[in-house]
């Protein structure tokens, strides 16, 4: 058993604390940036606390950084105002800032691959099929999940949720946000699999 933390979870950590602290002195929006960077005072500690005796694959980690920083990144502009995202607009011709649709492509990555960790370590004898199958149903799961607790926020603040739920005039933003993380999990089952299995084999090996 791992007896201390990976040297690149505690740099990860230490770096998106400086990221947190740096955006919530620039933002001009507050209120939606808390909403936003909310999860990460949930999954920080979590992951912490648990990598001496449930340390996760480097795979895994990256990506959970990844997607922190694309949540506080977020959070500071609103995701329809991410700068980047304009330039994304430009490049594939769409009608809208895509920024948000990346954020839950990456929710679905992250998701689906800490649901495929759980069941792999957990001795759980699922086939290929049915392991692709039931980590996809996870994510989904999961998405919707997170739709839901938009839905109740914005019930609550009413037009100051507006630049959290980022829906940007569109009827179907619930919808297209569950299919981006779906395509997230598919992506990592199809094209992430094998690297991933690979790292848990070795993560394995030296417990």
């Amino acid at each position: 058993m791992q007896s201390t933390r990976p040297l690149y979870l505690t740099a990860g950590i230490f770096l998106l604390a400086l990221l947190l602290i740096f955006t919530a002195f620039h933002t001009e929006r507050r209120l939606t940036w808390l909403l936003e960077v909310m999860p990460l005072f949930i999954i920080a500690p979590i992951l912490w606390i648990t990598a001496r005796r449930y340390p996760l694959t480097p795979l895994l980690y990256s990506l959970i950084f990844i997607g922190c920083v694309s949540l506080i990144v977020g959070g500071m502009y609103s995701y329809a105002r991410v700068p980047v995202g304009f330039y994304l607009q430009e490049w594939l011709g769409v009608d809208r800032n895509p920024y948000d649709r990346l954020g839950h492509v990456l929710q679905g990555l992250v998701v689906s691959l800490s649901a495929r960790e759980v069941l792999l370590r957990g001795g759980y004898r699922l086939g290929a099929k049915m392991l692709g199958f039931s980590v996809c149903s996870v994510t989904l799961a999961i998405s919707a999940f997170y739709e839901l607790i938009e839905w109740w926020i914005a019930l609550i603040l009413g037009k100051d949720a507006d630049d959290f739920l980022g829906t940007q005039g569109d009827e179907w933003d619930t919808q297209a946000d569950m299919l981006c993380a779906l395509l997230g999990s598919i992506f990592s089952v199809f094209i992430l699999g094998r690297w991933h299995s690979r790292q848990l084999k070795n993560l394995i090996s030296r417990s």
